[in-house]
């Protein structure tokens, strides 16, 4: 089926560059930090994008720039280290993904700038003061995961009018998650669906959910996207489905089992987030910089796994659906 396009709004700064600093910034190598709050084989495909969009602006790797990367493999504890070792090693620019890397980056430095490939709500969450003018040494993408959180419970409450419990997998130290929760429970209020919120802090977290979902009349999990809880995304959809769970939750689930996916392109965001890092290294100010959002969203269903479930999506979702998996 067809696709939607990904689509962000383009915040402009003119830059007015003399000859001699073009040919300074030419001859530059850039030290690009990227602080990974998750593991590392996860966000591979990302980092590529990253690569891409790096490339698209004339920045080639091992010749004007090198990526220095700090990974915390999903433990997100090790961030504030991790953070200040990219500080010290003086990297020009530090590229963070999810709300809790952006926030240790920012406690690390206020002096070297800060570029989101993407981060939930960081207005809301106090990393930047407005959209349109961060105020502080941050700027990038964000997206409102509160309204993702709630969407994809009418989504999968669309596909089963019937259900009324709904497991989710939180994880208490990441600052967006509750907002997430909020947003989740007056949704689930809204369409008569109750759920069974159970916290996530360490991988081990997740077996002993799912087994107390599968006898406690669970009918269905909802993922939201935290860097711990999606290190083990395609896991959970396994073992979810040998319970009989459904899931729906980001992107990226679909291909590995998920029932419904809806969200936004991590990897067009991280291509995306290159149109940042070249315009700090360039000279703009990150305060200065307006922070983009995505303004296009994906539905993808998955038949395949609607099959294994005996279950028949509603035409008005399949008419509506971006893609389908077949």
């Amino acid at each position: 089926m067809k696709r939607r396009t990904f689509v962000v709004g383009l915040g402009a700064t003119t830059f007015t560059w003399s000859s001699s600093a073009r040919a300074q910034q030419q001859h530059r190598r850039y030290r690009i930090g990227f602080l990974g709050d998750g593991q590392s084989s996860v966000l591979a495909e990302w980092i590529d994008s990253l690569r891409a969009g790096l490339r698209d602006l004339g920045y080639i790797e091992g010749q004007n720039f090198e990526l220095v990367f700090r990974w915390t493999e999903g433990r997100s504890e090790s961030l504030p280290r991790a953070a200040a070792e990219l500080v010290d090693s003086n990297v020009d620019v530090i590229v963070t993904w999810g709300t809790p890397g952006t926030r240790a980056a920012k406690e690390a430095t206020a002096r070297i700038p800060i570029v989101m490939s993407m981060t939930g709500d960081a207005v809301a969450t106090g990393l930047i003061s407005s959209l349109a003018r961060p105020g502080v040494n941050v700027t990038g993408m964000t997206q409102f995961n509160p309204e993702l959180c709630a969407k994809r419970l009418e989504l999968l409450k669309e596909a089963f009018p019937h259900m009324s419990r709904v497991g989710v997998l939180l994880n208490p130290l990441n600052p967006i998650t509750a907002r997430n929760l909020d947003a989740a429970e007056q949704t689930a209020k809204a369409w008569g669906l109750v759920l069974a919120a159970f916290d996530v802090t360490k991988t081990s977290d997740i077996d002993q959910a799912l087994t107390k979902m599968s006898t406690d009349g669970t009918e269905a999990i909802a993922i939201f996207e935290d860097p711990l809880i999606m290190a083990s995304g395609g896991s959970i959809v396994t073992r979810a489905a040998a319970r009989r769970l459904p899931v729906v939750g980001y992107l990226e689930l679909a291909p590995v089992g998920a029932l419904i996916a809806y969200g936004v392109s991590f990897p067009e965001a991280f291509r995306r987030s290159a149109t940042f890092i070249d315009k700090v290294l360039k000279g703009a100010r990150p305060e200065d910089i307006p922070v983009e959002r995505p303004s296009r969203f994906k539905l993808i269903l998955n038949s395949n796994a609607a099959k294994s479930f005996n279950f028949t999506f509603p035409a008005t979702m399949l008419f509506r659906a971006d893609e389908v998996i077949e």
